[in-house]
């Protein structure tokens, strides 16, 4: 017996039988447990207690209407018992689909064409792909990888890039004629923020961040200077003579 392929039988069954209601469904899903467990045998003692807590049926008279009419439905033949130490006997009828002998022919082709590319014949160590730390499709052996498949990852290894330390911005900044002050503020700056830009993305290239703090440094500091000098005056005053 094939539990699976018995249990989705009673659910498409279930899908189709408009006379069905939940305590009918839950009912025979607890039958259905007590038979898994005794290894589908042709006959199981049941005791009602048992069936009608995991039913979740509170009502005698629901569990009797329920079972009865699971009987003559075709779910299960009911043999209630005459005694009070005694269970009452069911027969699970299989509602598994017999398959024809073609049916059965297809079957066994589609599993051996999965056996031959079946993963557990293939050692981890080759599913596992270093590059991108996840586990690869298994491939023939006459399968070749893309020459262009790791060419993405290059990229964003260029793209994706950061300042090696401190240095690394102090040279920079030193070589396009700024102080290493300045560079130690951009430095310090990002560092802080963990190289994140200001709408929280990732810094992807710091040397074009950091033609652009150069830039606005410059441009502020034109500002500044421009300022300081409108505020001069050629002449000197002597605010200690009397006007």
């Amino acid at each position: 017996m094939n539990y699976i392929k018995l249990l989705n039988a009673a659910f498409e069954k279930f899908y189709f039988d408009d006379r069905l209601n939940p305590a009918h469904v839950t009912l025979y899903l607890a039958l259905f447990q007590e038979w898994n467990c005794s290894r589908f045998v042709g006959e199981i003692s049941v005791n009602r207690r048992d069936l009608m807590r995991a039913a979740k049926i509170g009502s005698k008279s629901t569990y009797h209407r329920c079972i009865v009419n699971l009987n003559d439905w075709g779910y299960l033949d009911y043999f209630p018992s005459k005694s009070a130490f005694k269970g009452s006997r069911i027969r699970m009828c299989v509602l598994e689909k017999q398959e024809t002998k073609a049916e059965e022919d297809f079957d066994s082709f589609l599993d051996g064409i999965a056996g031959q590319y079946s993963s557990k014949n293939v050692p981890v160590q080759s599913q596992y792909s270093p590059e991108s730390g996840h586990l690869s499709k298994p491939s023939s052996p006459n399968h070749k990888p893309l020459v262009g498949s790791n060419i993405n990852s290059t990229k964003l290894e260029k793209i994706s890039k950061q300042p090696k330390d401190r240095m690394d911005v102090l040279l920079f900044f030193n070589a396009k004629g700024l102080s290493p002050e300045e560079g130690k503020r951009f430095f310090d700056y990002y560092q802080k923020n963990e190289w994140r830009t200001g709408d929280g993305e990732q810094v992807r290239d710091w040397e074009a961040l950091a033609h652009s703090w150069i830039k606005n440094t410059f441009r502020f500091s034109g500002k500044k200077f421009s300022k300081k000098d409108s505020l001069q005056t050629s002449n000197a005053k002597d605010y200690d003579q009397p006007l």
